[in-house]
C-alpha cells in the first residue's frame, strides 16, 4: 500500500473521534509547550547575565587585595589593603599585554548639591578605568592624567545620581558635595542599568583614585587594580604575568599571596552557571509531560486497535498484509504526536513572548530548542504508537472478522 493513501486513510481515523484525538494530544501539546517556554525563560536569562558581564568592560582582569594575619589577626579578601598605586604602575609598565591599567578605592558617601543630597557608591579611578568599564559618555568628558596627579577636585557622575541631585538639570560644572568636599562635574556617563548582584551601576560618583583617596577617604593602599588586556586570548597570559610580578614584587614565598586575581571569563562561568542548571532542571521536570503524554497516544492507540479489530480483519481479507496494518497505526500514533508538538510549539513561543511583553521577564526562543522539541514529540509518537501498531499487524484475519 502506498504511504500516501495509508497516511489518508490513517487521519480519516483520527478525525472519526475529534474529542478523543485532541485530548490525547493535549499531553504532547502541555509538554512541548512548557519545553519551549522554559527553555526561552533559561536563555534570556543566561544571555542577560552574560551582557551584563559584558558590560563590566572588553578583556578584563581584576586584582583584588588579598588577607594578610598580622598579630594573631586576619584581614579578610579585599579588606586588608596589600596593594599600592606603585604595584598598579609596575603591571602597565612591565607587561606590554596589559593595555590599560586603573587603581580603585571604593566607599560609600553622602552627596549633595543645593538642596538635595544622596547617599551613593563613590569610586576612585584613572581615566583608562571608562575604556576598560566600555563606559560611555552621555555628556561631557573624563578627568585627565593630570587631575590623577594634581588630585583635582572633579567628579563623573550617573545616571541615578543626576536623577537624585539634579533632576532636569544640567549637571555640568556644578559642584557636587561629597562629604562635604566641593567637586566640579565634568562628566555624565550613558546609563547602564542593573548588574548581575543587582546593584544599580548608575548610582555611582567616579572622581581620580588620588582625589578620593586623599580627600575623602583619607588612604595609602588601594583595594582592587583593574586591567585590560589586549585581545581575549591574551586574558590568561596577562593574569599569569600580573600573578608573577606581584609575587615579586610583595616577595611572597609559598602559596600565600596576599591578593586574588580573576579575569572576566571566571565571572562569567560563576554567574551563569546557576541559570543553566536550573534550565536544565525545569526543562527535566517539563518534559515528564511528554512522557505522560506519549503514554496517552499508547493507551488510545491500544482502545483503538480494540475497537478497529473487525475493520482490520476485513482489510486483511481483502489483500493488506501486516506491515500495511503496521504502518498506519504507526502513522496514526505519529500523526497525534507530531501535531501535538506542532501546537505546543506554538504555544510555547506565545507563552514566552508573553512572559517577555507582561512580566518582563527575558525570554530567547532557541530555534534548536524548537527542532528538538518537534523531533522528540515524533519520537515519542513512534515509540509508545510501536506496540499498538504491533499488536494489530499480529492480528489473525480470521479471529479478528469474528471479533464483534
Amino acid at each position: 500500500m502506498k504511504i500516501r493513501a495509508t497516511l489518508v486513510m490513517a487521519l480519516r481515523a483520527l478525525r472519526r473521534n475529534k474529542l478523543r484525538t485532541a485530548l490525547t494530544m493535549l499531553g504532547i501539546i502541555i509538554g512541548v509547550a512548557a519545553v519551549i517556554a522554559m527553555v526561552a525563560i533559561g536563555n534570556g536569562a543566561t544571555t542577560q547575565v552574560e551582557n551584563q558581564i559584558a558590560a563590566l568592560g572588553q578583556n578584563v582582569v581584576l586584582v583584588f587585595s588579598g588577607s594578610v594575619t598580622q598579630g594573631g589577626v586576619r584581614a579578610g579578601w579585599g579588606n586588608a589593603g596589600t596593594l599600592k598605586i606603585e604595584d598598579a604602575e609596575a603591571i602597565l609598565r612591565e607587561i606590554p599585554d596589559a593595555v590599560e591599567v586603573s587603581p580603585e578605592v571604593r566607599t560609600n558617601a553622602q552627596v549633595g548639591a543645593e538642596n538635595q543630597n544622596w547617599y551613593t557608591n563613590v569610586q576612585g579611578e584613572s581615566p583608562g578605568y571608562f575604556e576598560i568599564r566600555n563606559w560611555q559618555f552621555a555628556e561631557g568628558t573624563s578627568f585627565s592624567d593630570q587631575d590623577v596627579r594634581g588630585a583635582t577636585k572633579v567628579a563623573v557622575i550617573g545616571a541615578t545620581v543626576v536623577k537624585q541631585i539634579f533632576g532636569a538639570d544640567d549637571p555640568l560644572g556644578q559642584i557636587l558635595r561629597v562629604k562635604g568636599v566641593p567637586f566640579q562635574i565634568v562628566g555624565v556617563l550613558a546609563a547602564k542599568g542593573m548588574s548581575v548582584m543587582g546593584q544599580d551601576q548608575d548610582d555611582v560618583v567616579i572622581m581620580p583614585y588620588t582625589s578620593c583617596m586623599k580627600r575623602i577617604m583619607g588612604v595609602t593602599n588601594i583595594r582592587t587594580i583593574n586591567i585590560e588586556a589586549s585581545t581575549p586570548d591574551k586574558i590568561v597570559p596577562v593574569q599569569d604575568e600580573v600573578t608573577t610580578l606581584l609575587r615579586q614584587r610583595h616577595k611572597i614565598q609559598g602559596d600565600n599571596d596576599d591578593f586574588n586575581i580573576h579575569n572576566q571569563e571566571e565571572f562569567t562561568q560563576a554567574a551563569t552557571s546557576t541559570s543553566r542548571i536550573l534550565t536544565v532542571l525545569v526543562v527535566s521536570i517539563a518534559s515528564v509531560s511528554l512522557l505522560v503524554g506519549g503514554i496517552g497516544i499508547m493507551n488510545i492507540m491500544l482502545v483503538s486497535v480494540t475497537e478497529r479489530t473487525r475493520e482490520i480483519g476485513i482489510r486483511m481479507a481483502v489483500g493488506a498484509h501486516g506491515r500495511d496494518i503496521l504502518l498506519q497505526f504507526l502513522i496514526e500514533a505519529t500523526s497525534l504526536s507530531s501535531m501535538g508538538g506542532i501546537i505546543g510549539i506554538a504555544l510555547g513561543i506565545g507563552a514566552s513572548k508573553l512572559l517577555s511583553m507582561f512580566a518582563q521577564w527575558p525570554t530567547l526562543v532557541s530555534p534548536l530548542s524548537v527542532v528538538l522539541s518537534f523531533m522528540f514529540s515524533a519520537c515519542v509518537g513512534i515509540f509508545f504508537g510501536f506496540y499498538p501498531a504491533r499488536k494489530a499487524a499480529a492480528l489473525d484475519p480470521i479471529e479478528a472478522l469474528r471479533y464483534e
